[in-house]
């Protein structure tokens, strides 16, 4: 599923130009499933915590009972390697990924040693500052861990997320703001989300149902510094309509304003403002 239209491959310990075939038709990952990702950007020169998207990489093919063949250390190199193909000043789309290609028929488990690793790396700008969304109810939940590899970014739980913005879109609307099975909400469909309600901040806590994003943290550590009281707690579809203003942290956009919810209007208010500006500060202050 290219999104980009200039794409860089790693596989087998080599860099190729576009987007290389890595997969086999009987591979385990094809068939069942075993396939992990993570994403990061690059974007104004910069690999804002790179470092930890990796190693989220390679405990997300543990969670899937693989094992990772790349330190994350190691994978950080390659990555920085295979931006060198890039024009300057481009922004890309980093995505390490490990599945199984064999697996034991009697269990269904991948085969430990048979890990596969490779890295796309997709040319796809950054969203404009002035971007925003609106989520609506859906009827989908996210899994607990006892049902679904949720402590996993695994590929296999895809579907779901697909199924809440099919509703969304057929609603009019561009994303979903989803609860977990307990009724409370977790996250959108595709990003973790934050309301503001007084000046104060509240995301949803995290609680075995949804990733408690690598960005998401960095916001909190952001906003925290700068003076602002962040709030993880059990929040629910009122709290959400009774907030001054709503933003979605991931990391394709790393910030994203709401101006809706259902019937609910919102202003692009100066949190998610300043949610940015921290963001980019902090971006560019690294090495």
């Amino acid at each position: 599923m290219a999104v980009g239209k200039t794409i860089r491959t790693y596989f087998q310990g080599a860099w190729h130009d576009g987007d290389l075939p890595v997969m086999k038709a009987a591979d385990h990952g094809m068939w069942l499933g075993s396939s992990v990702f993570d994403g990061a950007r690059f974007f104004d020169g910069k690999l804002p915590d790179l470092d930890l998207h990796c190693a989220r990489t390679n405990a997300s093919a543990e969670a899937l009972m693989m094992a990772p063949t790349v330190g994350a250390d190691e994978m950080v190199e390659i990555i920085r390697e295979g931006l060198a193909g890039f024009a300057s000043g481009a922004a890309i789309y980093i995505r390490p990924m490990y599945w199984a290609s064999a697996g034991d028929a009697t269990l269904i488990a991948p085969e430990p040693d048979s890990t596969q690793f490779a890295i796309s790396l997709e040319e796809i700008p950054m969203a404009p500052a002035e971007a925003s969304l609106t989520l609506t109810r859906t009827r989908f939940r996210r899994p607990v861990q006892e049902s679904a590899v949720v402590n996993a970014k695994a590929g296999c739980l895809y579907p779901n997320n697909a199924r809440m913005l099919r509703e969304a879109r057929s609603k009019g609307f561009h994303n979903t703001l989803t609860c977990d099975v307990m009724g409370n909400v977790a996250e959108t469909a595709t990003a973790n989300v934050f309301m503001v309600r007084d000046g104060e901040i509240f995301t949803p806590v995290p609680n075995g149902t949804f990733l408690a994003g690598i960005t998401r943290a960095r916001h909190i550590s952001n906003l925290r510094a700068d003076g602002y009281t962040v709030h993880e707690g059990v929040l629910s579809y009122q709290d959400f309509e009774a907030a001054d203003e709503v933003f979605t942290s991931g990391n394709m956009s790393k910030v994203t304003p709401v101006t809706a919810f259902d019937d609910r209007q919102y202003q692009v208010g100066p949190v998610a403002k300043r949610v940015r500006e921290l963001y980019w500060d902090w971006a560019s202050s690294q090495q």
